[in-house]
C-alpha cells in the first residue's frame, strides 16, 4: 500500500468502513510510516474537534423557511409512462436548496484567522507529544548534546538560543511534524507542566500580520485554544511556536530567553 493509497483510506478508517483485509492492510502501512501515522493523528483530532469542540449554531429563520420552500414536497403517484421522469422535477428543486445552503456557510462559518490555523496546529502537535508513549527521541538535561542529534535528520538547522536553565529546565528533543513539513522539537519543564517549542522552515506558510504582540526582538502572535498557550514567531527563514498549559506571562518569559535580545 502506497501512502496515497492510505491517505485516501483514513476517514472510511475512522468511521469503521472498511473491510477487513483493507483495515489491515492500512494499520500495517501506518505503523512502519511517520509520516501517514502523523496524518491518521491529525484527521483523528480534526474529527473530533468537528464533532464535539466546535460551537453548534441554529439556522436563522429566514434562512430556514428559504429551505423549507426549496424542498421538493412528497411526490404523487403517477402512471408508470411518467415515472421516468420524475427525477427531472425533483433535481431542479434540489439543486437550488444545494446552492442556498453553499451560499449561506460562509456567512455563519467564517473561516479561522490565518494566526489561528498557526496556533492550532501548535496546539495538537503538543497534545500528540503529551500522548505519546515516547515523546522524545533523545533525552538530556543540556541543548549541546540535544542540538547536535538534529545533525543529518532534518534538511535545515534549527537555531536555538537558550540552552534551559532551573526556571526552564530542557528534557530532550524529536523529529516532529509541523502541518506540512519536518519540524524539530524541543522539550522544556516549568515545574511539572512540558513546554513544546517547534522549530520549522517558515516560507509557504499562512503567517498573521495581525494582532501581534512584541517580546523581545519578535513580533508574535499569542493564542489561547482548548485551555492552552501558543505563541508563534518567524525569525527569517525559520518559525518558532512554544506551546504549553503554563500562564502566558511565563510562556512569554521563555519566548524572552528564545528570541534575539536585538
Amino acid at each position: 500500500m502506497t501512502c496515497n493509497e492510505a491517505r485516501a483510506l483514513l476517514l472510511d478508517a475512522q468511521r469503521g468502513r472498511l473491510p477487513a483485509e483493507e483495515r489491515e492492510a492500512l494499520r500495517g502501512h501506518v505503523a512502519g510510516c511517520q509520516a501517514c501515522a502523523h496524518e491518521e493523528a491529525a484527521d483523528a483530532l480534526l474529527s473530533e474537534a468537528l464533532e464535539h469542540r466546535l460551537p453548534s449554531y441554529a439556522a436563522p429563520l429566514a434562512l430556514k423557511r428559504r429551505l423549507a420552500a426549496a424542498w421538493p414536497a412528497a411526490p404523487v403517484e403517477e402512471p408508470a409512462r411518467s415515472r421516468g421522469w420524475a427525477w427531472r422535477r425533483l433535481l431542479v428543486p434540489a439543486l437550488a436548496m444545494a446552492v442556498l445552503v453553499l451560499a449561506a456557510l460562509p456567512l455563519y462559518y467564517p473561516g479561522p484567522d490565518r494566526g489561528q490555523v498557526m496556533a492550532t496546529e501548535a496546539v495538537n502537535d503538543h497534545l500528540r507529544l503529551l500522548s505519546s508513549q515516547h515523546p522524545l527521541d533523545i533525552e538530556s538535561g543540556g541543548m549541546h548534546q540535544v542540538k547536535p542529534w538534529f545533525e543529518g535528520r532534518l534538511d535545515f538547522a534549527p537555531v536555538v538560543r537558550f540552552l534551559g536553565d532551573d526556571d526552564f529546565p530542557l528534557r530532550g528533543g524529536a523529529i516532529g511534524y509541523y502541518l506540512d513539513r519536518k519540524a524539530a522539537v524541543f522539550v522544556f519543564h516549568r515545574r511539572l507542566h512540558a513546554i513544546t517549542l517547534l522549530v520549522f522552515q517558515a516560507d509557504g506558510l499562512p503567517w498573521s500580520r495581525r494582532g501581534l504582540e512584541t517580546i523581545g526582538a519578535v513580533r508574535a502572535q499569542v493564542t489561547a485554544s482548548r485551555g492552552f498557550n501558543a505563541i508563534v514567531w518567524r525569525e527569517g527563514e525559520l518559525g518558532y511556536a512554544l506551546v504549553s498549559d503554563v500562564d502566558a506571562p511565563e510562556l512569554r518569559q521563555l519566548v524572552g530567553r528564545l528570541a534575539p535580545t536585538s
